[in-house]
């Protein structure tokens, strides 16, 4: 059998649309999370989500507000994965990056390591999201399940490569996609 998965939703509810990953869980949570999966609203607590990952996860989808410099509602997929160098540990600073350094710095392992962002419109002290993000929560969710499913399928199947991926959603709906 293999290791569940984790989706984790990260984010500042209090700084607009940094609480993005916390709308998408809570949409996913709403409609009934994926099977056998396990859904959850990190928020700020990125220690808390770091020690959860070392106990046997074999995959994280993490959900965040995500600055590439795309127009604000942009949703991108990221892959995360590669091996990971333990690093000090500094609770200030629990990007998703430091996250998954912090998960290998106390021994723990993720076979697969997943980022899908959204390109925030406001991040200052403010609650609830801007329009162009709040748009984004559905789609982003639609991404997540689809994520998750081709996640299931590739533990299912361990002779199928990794795949390096690059998708990009926004308002003229163009997305592409490598492996």
């Amino acid at each position: 059998m293999s290791p569940p998965t984790l989706v984790a939703g990260v984010g500042n509810v209090l700084l607009a649309d940094d609480g993005f990953g916390v709308e998408v869980v809570r949409r996913l949570l709403d409609a009934g999370p994926p099977p056998g999966v396990t859904v959850a609203d990190y928020g700020i607590s990125g220690m808390q989500l770091a020690l959860d990952l070392c106990s046997g996860y074999g995959a994280v989808v993490l959900v965040d507000a995500l600055g590439r410099g795309h127009p604000p509602g942009t949703i991108s997929l990221l892959d995360l994965g590669g091996a990971r160098e333990p690093v000090g540990f500094d609770a200030h600073g629990m990007r998703p990056d430091a996250v998954l350094d912090l998960v290998a710095t106390l021994g723990g392992h993720l076979d697969r390591a997943l980022l899908v962002g959204c390109e925030p419109a406001i991040v200052h002290p403010q609650i609830g999201l801007s329009a162009q993000v709040a748009a984004a929560v559905e789609p982003a969710a639609r991404l997540v399940r689809s994520v998750v499913e081709e996640v299931a399928a590739s533990e299912e199947a361990p002779e199928t490569p990794a795949h390096s991926y690059s998708y990009s959603y926004s308002h003229s709906h163009s997305k592409s996609r490598r492996s």
